[in-house]
């Protein structure tokens, strides 16, 4: 009989993640906490936050020791200087142009943007993006809940990316 082992070591990558996940005003410390522990999970070094959400340690876990998480007041100047630094920038959001999650090729270098549980990316935000994806709902509510819909975008860059 073949005996499982729980909890192996993390797969090793052959280079760093570049992708930063970055964040508009989060409501929720629960969100952003679950956002931070998923961030850990894919190896992701960089979250950018900006509004008054809180990081609650027993929900991010182990995410939060892996990750390094800035705090910015606002995000256009974040987008813009990501830009720069050859970032693409992606938001995470239901637009009449977004591209379907399953569909969507992720460049290695990606600013993943995730808007507010309510109020999503703003018009204002979704200006600078350079492309928008959307997770396909088949039920009510619409779509997924923020820290949800941020995890299955990870795991899809993560699984075009497997190897950093």
């Amino acid at each position: 009989m073949f005996e499982h082992q729980r909890h192996k070591p993390p797969r090793e990558l052959a280079r760093s993640r570049e992708l930063i996940v970055v964040c508009a005003p989060m409501r929720s410390k629960v969100n952003l906490s679950r956002i931070a522990r998923a961030t850990g999970c894919c190896a992701v070094e960089r979250i950018i936050c900006t509004g008054p959400a809180k990081l609650d340690r027993r929900i991010a876990r182990d995410g939060a020791e892996s990750v390094n998480i800035e705090t910015h007041r606002t995000l256009p100047p974040v987008l813009t200087q990501l830009k720069a630094e050859g970032y693409r920038l992606v938001g995470l959001e239901q637009t009449t142009g977004s591209h379907d999650l399953h569909q969507y090729k992720f460049d290695r270098r990606t600013a993943l943007v995730i808007g507010n549980e309510r109020t999503g990316l703003t018009p204002e935000l979704l200006t600078l993006l350079d492309d928008v994806v959307e997770i396909p709902v088949w039920g009510l509510p619409y779509s997924y809940n923020v820290a949800t819909a941020t995890v299955m975008a990870l795991y899809e860059y993560c699984r075009q990316h497997p190897e950093g």
